[in-house]
């Protein structure tokens, strides 16, 4: 029998996550079997609706990995979201050219916040808070009120249906329906597996987990720990906008409120998919998990009908809290033996 020691982490906190996921989805398929929860257009829009989230706890997971943090994403998504609808309705920018300056403000909010956290060598968290302030603070400055969005380009990428010729179902009227995903779809799944292959496969993805595994150690080794934080940064700061431009696809609006929490809805998906808090071991996919479970559990709510949404926060909360447990027994037990 394998000795517990001799457990991969990664790979044992990922098979959980999974296993919960389809444990939790066929659940709903029985329990909701009559309100239509098997179809897989439902399936489907758990990836539909967290397009964003998906890429925001992907760049979080490499944040983790390397043993930082960043609470500033949800203020990022903001003031993204906010721009675009500002650039394009006020300013009368085309959205290519929208989407293109959201992206290089990413850029320069990673660089700026990887700079003083890997150079100057303050806690992630105090430079992310100070950026999460930021981020909301310049979301009001931009407007105070909901900026609707009706770009005709915009609006035609992100309502572009890319329909599946599988698993059709009729409808009341006798005419066939495809289930269908959107574009934003398509490039949080094309960011995913670009991530999960640098992570895994280049020397900068080696370098991240050497980093958060033991910096003392990544530094005996040559690496360069200042200079691959700073990328990381950089890098989760490219990401967030993306994730903030998919978010926005959605939303289709930009205003002060939004994407309040999602920070923590992307930190959740990540341990919830077995990044440890305190670096070294993580998975991209297995961030995908978790927000697929978040998703799922939203689902639950929205077919039950009478329960408050704010339950999808409790159940989070207390998912959270089951495998930060976990990976607290995890790892002193491998210590020990």
């Amino acid at each position: 029998m394998k000795k517990f020691k001799d457990i991969d982490t990664n790979k044992f906190l990922l098979a959980i996550t999974i296993v919960m996921f389809f444990v939790m989805y066929i659940a709903g398929m029985i329990i909701f079997n009559k309100q239509g929860f098997a179809k897989p257009q439902v399936f489907l829009n758990l990836f539909v609706n967290n397009a964003g989230l998906i890429v925001i706890a992907t760049s979080m997971t490499m944040v983790m990995i390397i043993g930082g943090i960043d609470i500033s994403v949800g203020s990022l998504v903001a003031m993204d979201c906010m721009i675009l609808g500002d650039l394009m309705m006020n300013k009368n920018w085309g959205a290519w050219a929208s989407m293109l300056f959201v992206l290089f403000i990413g850029i320069i909010y990673g660089s700026v916040q990887g700079f003083l956290i890997s150079y100057l060598n303050i806690q992630p968290f105090i430079i992310t808070l100070a950026g999460m302030f930021f981020g909301r603070g310049m979301t009001a400055v931009i407007s105070t009120q909901m900026i609707s969005i009706t770009n005709e380009t915009f609006s035609a990428i992100a309502q572009k249906k890319i329909t599946i010729p599988l698993f059709g179902t009729m409808n009341k009227h006798g005419k066939m329906m495809y289930p269908f995903i959107y574009p934003s779809v398509i490039i949080a799944l094309v960011i995913l597996v670009v991530m999960f292959v640098v992570l895994k496969y280049t020397k900068f993805g080696r370098s991240i987990y050497a980093i958060g595994g033991n910096e003392q150690s990544a530094m005996l080794m040559g690496l360069n720990v200042k200079k691959t934080k700073f990328f990381v940064y950089v890098l989760d700061g490219f990401l967030a906008s993306i994730g903030g431009i998919l978010f926005c696809m959605n939303t289709m609006a930009g205003f002060v409120e939004q994407a309040k929490g999602f920070e923590m809805d992307a930190i959740a998906g990540a341990v919830i998919g077995g990044t440890l808090l305190t670096g070294g071991v993580g998975n991209v996919f297995g961030s995908l998990f978790g927000c697929m479970i978040r998703g799922t559990i939203e689902s639950f709510i929205s077919f039950q009908g009478t329960l408050s949404s704010w339950w999808v926060r409790i159940t989070i909360a207390l998912l959270l809290t089951f495998f930060i447990v976990l990976q607290s027994i995890f790892q002193k037990v491998k210590a020990k033996n």
